[in-house]
């Protein structure tokens, strides 16, 4: 996202890039940036939480008239438990098995990828498939699925 918040940025339109992953971030440089300390897939907060969402979002929006330097990125505040203990599983070790002795493997936990759209709940399917099948959707509108 950073290399096309910048591509954006050099045709004069400002952008701010949201990121829980700082390392990743930091290297692609986008214009502005803000950080949240979440699990990655919660950059805009923990789910069900409307007000915390919410004053996520006016931070970062915000962020639009603090950074001013190319390449800044602001850490938001915001904590995802009281402590850090969900990142031991996040960020543990993968336990290596060999398939052959030459040819390492590792157990890949990862959740399973679907070609197809994926919804929290039905209510969020009908809102989707709604809004795409009116072409309201201002991000998707005129892509060719």
């Amino acid at each position: 996202m950073g290399l096309i918040a910048r591509a954006i940025e050099e045709a004069g339109v400002p952008t701010l890039s949201m990121s829980s992953a700082r390392d990743i971030t930091r290297s692609a440089w986008p214009a502005r940036s803000v950080y949240l300390d979440y699990p990655l897939g919660h950059t805009a907060g923990q789910p069900n939480k409307p007000q915390l969402n919410e004053a996520i979002m006016r931070d970062t929006l915000a962020a639009f008239e603090s950074l001013s330097e190319p390449g800044s990125m602001a850490h938001l505040p915001y904590r995802w438990a009281d402590t850090d203990d969900w990142k031991d599983k996040v960020f543990a070790p993968m336990e290596s098995k060999k398939a052959s002795d030459d040819s390492p493997e590792y157990d890949d936990d990862r959740v399973a990828r679907y070609d197809t759209p994926q919804y929290q709940t039905d209510d969020d399917q009908t809102a989707a498939e709604h809004s795409h099948d009116g072409e309201e959707c201002l991000v998707c509108v005129g892509i060719d699925y």
